[in-house]
């Protein structure tokens, strides 16, 4: 059949996909070869392909389609992520658009509306990355709300209380106003602001005197239940043991004093809101102070905001500074610029608040993943600046606020009996925990019916980090097959943005359970950012549609265009230009192919020499882009390996070798020749195979009729040998000679028809094994050792060898003679001007330093340009 003219992706990705689905190349099952193994970062599950999973996803393909080629037994685990949070939020918005509340709903009846959604959107980004050629082991595919990822994170939970390190307390949490759920410390982000400080005068109890306090939050004055001052502070003396009289709610709270309160900030007077703010209630705890809450789950505020019951937070700010102006409290206003906690998810701004939530302690299961990854590298991080981060949240971890108020995700194993604080077992059931209860209380009489399990469901992070022992059923049952076969896993793809949240957890988990690391190698990509160097995000509308790239540019061209700019750690700069140069490069592989089969094959001429020089050294040439290969992957510079390849192919496979073989116009090629070429073009597509599944899968089919026993994607990798440098070095300096006499065809206007002769000057002593390519090349007629400079000839250097070659014949002498007459005449001309300007000392002393070198810059171009041709006219006359 014959080849296309053009490379269609269109035509070609979806057959070859379908293809290695038929026979099952993606499926492994545990056997003698040594694993490989990756654990996919599971997208949301209702999310869609976006620009850092294309290259996440992109190097996890390059990596695990390397290690089949490599012999390895290759797994790649898909999965999705429930997303508690964004999930929850695009449910409730749905049913919100349908005119249903979700308080109006059992939680049964919600889950079920989240399954439904689950179900119709969960599977669009898998699907997409089908289209990307990711090669996952789709019969392992998970999703973290599955049954037995379910029963692993319950266990988990169970397993944890029983050993002392998860409990129930009252603490002040980050709670998203949005979301209506709390968010542990690493999910709120710290955004600089402008606000206010308002400065509000109090009265002194049973007195007209006034005491001024400054606030940046006025509304929350209606939670004060004292005002504190620093016992070292001679202005407040004569207030110690006072009280003071809240604006507005008019309740009398205490003065107190504590040494907490900053001298210098604000008016040196505090006022103390123990349930809106940490170190108001670490104040409060101190002095056993009243905690009021004034707020709602939606930062509305609640009957203690009196008139502003029901109001949103925001709006009662504004309303509230008029309220205590009108009344003379406001003494004055202040710009002011703090750090304002924001949800990363909804962005709301974060609330403060006193909740009873589920922690795990953090520090014991720390300290083994600190030593993995700071001090036996038993775990790497690519690139390893990551080291520091990491180090810095290890060491200051806080325990992790482990329940979400949410029923979308995991709901906590915890049973309650009673109306006390204490009243609960945890248990993995609702059977075990009803046995629990009976012995705990002594009661035997107790009844499924006396339970109420705890509402909250658990943070999605909780199901995430068990990820690498989860999917294959390590954590629940640990002793079987493909756990011991899988695990510990290879290597993580995954983002700098969730080092601590996802990768560290991941390590802490692995060693609680299993006492041993949960991958090896963790390789860090950057973000994608724009060409103004801005995160790509829907909300800027600066994220290309990744399937209309795909269709432009087909699957190969965008993993291309990704990868060369996606150096380790560094964030990419993503240009669209970048994919038309993938698919360019696709195009140009493809061209290579057609050029070769369109050959005829005579299998009677003997091999030409330049062809038999030619091979040999790109085969030393293919040797070492291969070593080279392999210590980049080493290194996890996964685009420094496509560069090396992407330079092998285009320059030494297309622009040197197909050109030094490449029979005359109409003419056949010799069989030796041709297989050799061949063969070189098969070892090029393996080792294009990880980057360009597609496209090299397509050309390997049409070089010959192969069983599906010898496809591509499970071939061989090249074995790694080093090259034989002197060869190389030999090529190297012909490649430049070559390039020397062309460069004098170009200038001159040599047709390539015309022969020329060569005479070298060989004072390095050059090796001339490649003189036949060099001939071939050049379209010389002969090449001739000479002791002396040649006259007549134009001449170029290569090192200390000089080379000449005469024109006579070849040019017209005389209207060359004319040419560089003219050039010299004006090229002296520039010289007199310029150094004219140079000689006067007014302009050199007069003109900016950085001017003066310029036009020196040009005297000594103008000068050395002049000596040129005077030579060249030399050599002519």
């Amino acid at each position: 059949m014959a080849l296309a003219s053009k490379y269609s992706s269109k035509d070609v990705e979806q057959k070859w996909y379908d293809y290695w689905m038929k026979h099952n190349y993606f499926h492994s099952e545990p056997n003698e070869k040594e694993p490989y193994t990756i654990v996919i970062p599971p997208p949301n599950v209702t999310g869609i392909l976006h620009m850092g999973h294309m290259l996440n996803n992109t190097i996890q393909d390059v990596l695990i389609r390397r290690a089949r080629l490599k012999g390895f037994n290759a797994c790649w685990v898909p999965g999705t992520d429930h997303a508690s949070i964004a999930t929850e939020a695009k449910v409730v918005a749905k049913l919100k658009a349908e005119g249903i509340n979700k308080s109006e709903l059992t939680r049964e009846e919600f889950l079920k509306h989240a399954w439904e959604w689950t179900d119709k959107y969960g599977g669009t980004i898998l699907e997409q990355l089908k289209k990307l050629g990711a090669s996952c082991d789709w019969e392992r595919l998970r999703f973290t709300m599955d049954d037995t990822m379910s029963a692993s994170v319950i266990q988990s939970f169970v397993d944890l209380y029983n050993k002392g390190l998860i409990y129930r307390g009252h603490r002040m949490v980050n709670w998203d106003p949005e979301a209506q759920t709390t968010l542990s410390d690493e999910e709120v982000i710290h955004e600089e602001r402008q606000g206010f400080l308002y400065y509000l005068n109090y009265k002194l109890a049973g007195s007209d005197e006034t005491l001024t306090i400054a606030t940046t939050r006025p509304e929350t004055i209606f939670g004060d239940t004292a005002i504190c001052i620093n016992p070292n502070d001679d202005r407040f003396t004569h207030l110690k043991g006072k009280k003071a009289i809240v604006p507005i709610a008019n309740r009398e709270v205490p003065i107190i004093e504590d040494e907490y309160v900053d001298l210098e900030f604000g008016t040196g007077c505090l006022k103390v809101t123990p349930a809106h703010d940490e170190n108001d209630k670490m104040l409060g705890d101190k002095h056993q102070l009243e905690v009021i809450d004034i707020f709602n789950d939606d930062a509305s505020l609640n009957e203690h905001g009196l008139h502003y019951k029901g109001k949103d937070r925001f709006v009662v700010r504004e309303e509230i500074v008029a309220e205590l102006k009108a009344a003379g409290v406001l003494v004055k206003t202040e710009k002011h610029s703090n750090k304002v906690g924001t949800s990363e998810r909804t962005k709301a701004v974060i609330e403060p608040k006193l909740s009873d939530q589920w922690f795990l302690k953090m520090k014991e299961l720390a300290e083994p993943a600190i030593k993995a990854v700071l001090e036996s590298d038993e775990v790497n991080l690519f690139p390893k600046k990551f080291e520091n981060t990491y180090r810095h949240w290890m060491e200051n971890i806080r325990d992790w606020n482990i329940s979400r108020q949410l029923w979308w995700g995991q709901q906590i194993p915890a049973y309650y009996y009673g109306n006390g604080r204490e009243d609960f077992v945890v248990a993995k059931s609702r059977e075990e925990a009803l046995e629990a209860a009976k012995v705990k209380t002594g009661n035997a009489q107790l009844t499924d019916t006396d339970l109420r399990q705890d509402e909250d469901a658990l943070d999605t992070w909780f199901s995430s980090w068990l990820w690498p022992m989860s999917v294959f059923d390590g954590v629940a049952n640990p002793d079987n097959a493909d756990f011991k076969y899988y695990y510990p896993t290879n290597d993580l793809v995954t983002g700098p943005d969730i080092l601590f949240f996802w990768v560290a957890r991941m390590i802490m988990a692995g060693y609680e359970y299993t006492g041993e690391k949960p991958f090896t190698n963790v390789y860090l990509t950057g973000l994608v950012r724009d060409a103004e160097r801005r995160k790509m995000s829907k909300s800027l509308g600066n994220s290309p549609d990744a399937m209309k790239l795909i269709d432009d540019y087909g699957a190969d061209g965008v993993r291309v265009g990704l990868l060369l700019s996606a150096s380790a750690g560094n964030d990419l700069l993503f240009d669209e230009d970048l994919c038309q140069q993938g698919k360019g490069f696709i195009n140009k592989i493809w061209n290579a192919f057609r050029l070769i089969k369109g050959w005829e094959v005579d299998d009677t001429i003997p091999q030409p020499e330049s062809s038999k020089k030619g091979l040999a050294w790109y085969n030393e040439r293919f040797k070492q882009a291969t070593v080279e290969i392999e210590d980049h992957f080493s290194k996890y510079r996964i685009s420094d390996a496509l560069m090396t390849t992407y330079k092998l192919v285009w320059d030494d496979f297309c622009s040197w070798l197909l050109e030094i073989v490449k029979p005359e116009y109409g003419k056949p090629i010799d069989k030796v020749t041709f297989d050799a070429v061949i063969e070189a073009l098969e070892n090029n597509l393996r080792i294009l195979h990880p980057f360009t599944p597609f496209a090299s899968e397509e050309i390997w089919q049409n070089i010959a009729d192969r069983t599906p026993e010898e496809a591509l994607i499970i071939n061989e990798w090249p074995k790694i040998t080093e090259p034989d440098e002197a060869i190389l070095a030999d090529f190297d300096l012909a490649a430049q000679t070559i390039t020397g006499v062309r460069a004098i065809r170009k200038e001159k206007n040599i047709s390539f028809k015309d022969e020329l002769e060569l005479f070298v000057l060989n004072t390095e002593g050059f090796s001339d094994s490649f003189d036949t390519v060099i001939t071939k090349l050049c379209n010389l007629s002969k090449i001739e050792s000479t002791d002396a400079s040649v006259d007549g000839a134009l001449s170029f250097r290569v090192k200390a060898n000089e080379y000449f070659i005469p024109l006579t014949g070849a040019i017209d002498v005389e209207a060359e003679l004319a040419k560089i007459n003219e050039e010299l005449k004006y090229t002296k001309g520039f010289l007199k001007s310029v150094s004219g300007k140079l000689s006067n000392e007014r302009f050199v002393n007069n003109a900016p330093e950085k001017v003066v070198a310029i036009e020196r810059q040009k005297q000594a171009d103008a000068e050395a340009k002049i000596e040129a041709l005077e030579k060249r006219l030399a050599a002519l006359s």
